[in-house]
Parts: C-alpha cells; sequence; structure tokens
C-alpha cells in the first residue's frame, strides 16, 4: 500500500527547475545593477579628479594622499589604489562625450572594461569588445583570451574579405575568415582526426572561439543518402541563427572540390534532418591554409550558405592583423574613389 502511495507523490523537479530559474535570474539582475552603481562612482569620481588634475589642483602626492584618506575611512574597501584612482581619470576621459558608448560601460565589470580600456585602440574597437563581453558575460581571462588572439582584427577582416558572400546570406554573419586555436595543443604536422579529437577535448574553448551561441551536435555526424552513409567532422547548432552549422576540416590548403563535399551535406542535412522551424542549415570549412583567390572562384557561383576559413594553432601577431586590416581598407576605399569617378 505504500508503495501505491509514493507513486501518486507529484514530481515537483520541473517546478523546482522553474524557481531556482527565478532565483537565478534575479541574481543576475542583482549584480547587474550593484554593477551599474560601482562604474557609475568611477565615473563620477574619475570626472571629479580629472577636473582637479586639469586645473592644476591635483597632482601624483594629492591622489595618494586621497587613496589613504578613503581606505581609512572605509574598512576593508578595495579599488581605491592610487593606480586604480588614475584608471577612474583614464575612464572617465575615455567616454567623455560618448554617448554610444558610455552606457555599454555599465553593462560589463571594471576589470574587463580596464581590460579594454588599455587594449582598444579606438571607438570602433572598444564598442566591439563591450557588446561582445556583455552579450556572452565573458570572465577576465575569456575576455583577454579574445583580445590576445586579435578577434577584433579577424573579425572585420572577415567582413572586409567576404562582404560579398555575407550580405547573399545572413546566416554566414556568424562565421569568420579565420580562427585561432592555439588550445588544441596538437602537434605542427597533425592528421584530421588528431585535430577533430583535440577540438572535442576542448569543446569550451572551441565555443568560446567560435562563439557562445553554438551548441555541440555530434563528431562524425552520420547522414544517410540512398544507401550510402557519409560522415560530417562537426556538427552545431546555433541558437541565434536557430540552424545547424556543419564544420568540414582540412588540414591541407582548400581545394574547390571541398565545397562540392560540404554542398553535399548542407544539402542532406535540410532535406533529412533540419526541423520545419529551423533555417536553412550552415557550412564551413575550415582548412590549414587557403588561397583567397581560389576560394573567390569557388564561392562566386555557389549559392550555398558555405564559407572557407584558414585556422591557425598559436595566437597571431597584432601587428601583423592590424596591417591587414588597414591594407583592406585602403584597398576599399581606392576601389570606392574609382567607381565614383565613372558616375
Amino acid at each position: 500500500m505504500k508503495s501505491d502511495v509514493k507513486k501518486q507523490v507529484p514530481d515537483n523537479t520541473f517546478a523546482f527547475e522553474e524557481i531556482v530559474s527565478i532565483i537565478k535570474h534575479a541574481r543576475e539582475n542583482a549584480f547587474r545593477a550593484v554593477n551599474r552603481e560601482l562604474i557609475s562612482m568611477y565615473w563620477e569620481i574619475g570626472h571629479y579628479i580629472s577636473e582637479k588634475v586639469t586645473s592644476g589642483s591635483w597632482g601624483k602626492s594629492v591622489v595618494q594622499e586621497f587613496s589613504r584618506f578613503v581606505q581609512s575611512h572605509f574598512e576593508g574597501i578595495k579599488g581605491f589604489s592610487p593606480q586604480n584612482i588614475w584608471r577612474m581619470k583614464q575612464f572617465y576621459e575615455t567616454y567623455e562625450g560618448n554617448e554610444k558608448l558610455s552606457p555599454l560601460v555599465r553593462e560589463i565589470s571594471w576589470t574587463n572594461n580596464i581590460l579594454i580600456m588599455m587594449a582598444a585602440k579606438s571607438d570602433e574597437e572598444r564598442e566591439f569588445y563591450l557588446l561582445l563581453s556583455s552579450k556572452n558575460n565573458y570572465s577576465k581571462r575569456e575576455l583577454e583570451r579574445q583580445i590576445d588572439s586579435g578577434l577584433y582584427e579577424r573579425t572585420m577582416i572577415s567582413v572586409e574579405k567576404n562582404q560579398m558572400f555575407l550580405s547573399r546570406n545572413t546566416g554566414l554573419t556568424a562565421l569568420r575568415d579565420s580562427y585561432v586555436l592555439e588550445f588544441l595543443d596538437v602537434p605542427e604536422h597533425h592528421k584530421e582526426k588528431e585535430l577533430r579529437k583535440a577540438i572535442i577535448s576542448n569543446l569550451r574553448d572551441f565555443i568560446l572561439e567560435f562563439g557562445r551561441d553554438f551548441t555541440f551536435v555530434g563528431e562524425e555526424y552520420r547522414v544517410q543518402v540512398g544507401n550510402t552513409d557519409f560522415n560530417i567532422d562537426l556538427l552545431f547548432y546555433n541558437r541565434e541563427l536557430s540552424c545547424l552549422v556543419a564544420i568540414e576540416l582540412k588540414i591541407g590548403r582548400f581545394k574547390p572540390e571541398h565545397l562540392g563535399q560540404l554542398e553535399f551535406y548542407l544539402e542532406a542535412l535540410d532535406r533529412d534532418v533540419r526541423k520545419p522551424n529551423e533555417n536553412p542549415s550552415v557550412g564551413l570549412i575550415l582548412c590549414a591554409r587557403k588561397d583567397d583567390e581560389v576560394v573567390e572562384y569557388a564561392l562566386s557561383r555557389s549559392m550555398s550558405p558555405a564559407l572557407i576559413a584558414e585556422y591557425q594553432t598559436h595566437l597571431p601577431q597584432k601587428s601583423l592583423l592590424e596591417n591587414k586590416l588597414r591594407e583592406l581598407r585602403e584597398l576599399a576605399e581606392g576601389l570606392e574613389d574609382d567607381e565614383g569617378e565613372f558616375e
């Protein structure tokens, strides 16, 4: 009889999970509210010190005295070292009058604000990392990694180089022209299987590089066409784009026939795997090397939502990325000027 009573007791797990979700959401909102107040306080202090320094009233000795004064009045208070107080001044002066960026700085932590302020060289780059950090709730380590890998430069280079293909299919905007996989720790001369296994073993870092909206579906994902089985190296799902993303790994140089293989997989996914409410599948060929002209020829007549990207197993030199981005922008400006002459 007792066993029958137990069976009749409702399972409240789902209800409890909903309540836990409410608690987590409330805690996140509370943290964000406290963080906004903290950043606003640093902003106001930075504003005050900026005016004092500009007028000549304050210098290094006064800031050191102010630091000791605050710490003596608020026992255990952190963040008021002389170095951090000077950063408050720099913080205010960096974003003063910028109505677009000043609200964004209040959405991320002070630590991440310092990282962006010290690393970014333009308002455009600052906006990129502010939005990215806020959207993905990056930790300090995660944001440092993205900055060190030149994510901003790589993303802008990708947009410049692939703008024709990106405009043709909005699903491709989630993909880039190059990826940095330094965390894989694969030997210099590796096999595709080694690369794939290393990615699976480091899936968290791989998704950090590709974007938090990617969720892993399967390795060597099997699709059947007719009586033949085919295996897609890696299959992901992108939540923002609501579509499957097939990734093919190539340890050598990109060849045009690789695109035909990927297009075949995308057709199989759309016919047999994609759900009615999902968008058409997107594909990426991740190769060790590629010739941009060969890529342009291969993609020019392809109607499939696919891109070809290079991967590196070491962190790139940011100076080289900056030079490449500048060259591409100068080339684009030159082409626009040439077109204007013939209008």
